[in-house]
């Protein structure tokens, strides 16, 4: 059984954390891309981006709760909940540049579109590195730690006020 300690000292530093999510976020989001593009074409570009955007947090969340972070294991479900927040905001992000795209340019290509599409992730993406280590697997790192800190008994000890018997008398200097 691995201890609260050896969790903490397993947590990645930022340069580390940040490669294992450019390389998990990205496969991720290099399959979305894919799967959106072929979705899109049975449905309507919106809907599978929000599908597919749907599923792929989802992965993500885990794959960065057991890897990425040094969570250890599943992501909660506030972690979740946070995480998809986070997407939610890539969401309108790529949406938007598709949007743009499509009103700048009437026919654009297959080729075009991904560009568009992953540089807009790509942006979205380190938006939510810094959010997901900074806010939503923060909070692991913060209880970890402070369970470490309360291993050992702390002894606290109290100062007694000493209250005057009498009454007190307060007096004004001219």
């Amino acid at each position: 059984m691995e201890t609260e300690q050896s969790k903490q000292r397993a947590t990645p530093g930022t340069v580390t954390a940040f490669a294992r999510f450019a390389l998990l976020g990205g496969g991720v989001g290099i399959a979305s891309s894919l799967a959106v593009a072929a979705l899109a074409s049975w449905i309507y570009w919106g809907l599978a981006n929000a599908l597919i955007t749907a599923a792929s947090t989802l992965l993500a969340t885990e794959l960065h709760s057991r890897f990425t972070f040094g969570a250890g294991g599943r992501a909660t479900g506030r972690q979740h909940a946070q995480s998809a927040g986070s997407a939610a905001a890539a969401y309108a992000v790529t949406s938007a540049a598709m949007l743009v795209l499509q009103r700048l340019v009437a026919t654009p290509g297959v080729m075009l579109e991904q560009v568009v599409y992953l540089s807009a992730s790509a942006l979205a993406g380190v938006a939510r590195f810094a959010l997901l280590r900074l806010v939503v697997f923060a909070r692991s790192r913060s209880q970890v730690a402070a369970t470490v800190r309360t291993v050992r008994p702390v002894h606290a000890t109290t100062a007694r006020a000493v209250v005057p018997a009498g009454p007190v008398v307060l007096s004004h200097a001219a």
